[in-house]
């Protein structure tokens, strides 16, 4: 069992991409699905033949809620509050990220909710200390 990777850091990788604007993942060479954010192996089938993948950044809000008054960790003080969410990316996997265009209102949350699934368009927020994957709302 053999990654085919040539990144032997995936973390480092990962990183470099997020600050550059690039979305990366792994895919897996045997079942053809994406991992994200990328690791070495794949989450799905646990074969070790993945391989280096760039996402489009393009996916659906499935459904968000308000982070609250506080952030969960010191990096996103500065960002908060904010509206956090679930996210399939058009490659298929579902994360989780801050979502941008939408108020933190219980009014604003009930309107997002009642479009249903929206696109969204990956974006990165620069913090203090590392790069952060968030999605801003398309029209």
């Amino acid at each position: 069992m053999q990654a085919t990777s040539n990144k032997p850091n995936k973390i480092r990788w990962y990183y470099e991409g997020l600050s550059k604007g690039v979305f990366r993942a792994s895919k897996c060479a045997d079942c053809g699905k994406f991992t994200f954010p990328p690791t070495g192996c794949c989450e799905y089938c646990g074969s070790w033949n993945v391989e280096d993948a760039e996402l489009s950044g393009k996916g659906t809000l499935l459904f968000a809620t308000h982070s609250g008054s506080d952030a969960s960790h010191p990096r996103f003080e500065k960002a908060a509050p904010f509206v956090y969410g679930h996210i399939r990316l058009e490659e298929g996997p579902i994360t989780q990220a801050i979502i941008q265009g939408v108020g933190t209102s219980p009014e604003e949350l009930k309107a997002l909710f009642e479009k249903g699934p929206v696109p969204v368009q990956a974006v990165t927020l620069q913090m203090d200390d590392l790069p952060v994957i968030a999605f801003k709302l398309q029209d």
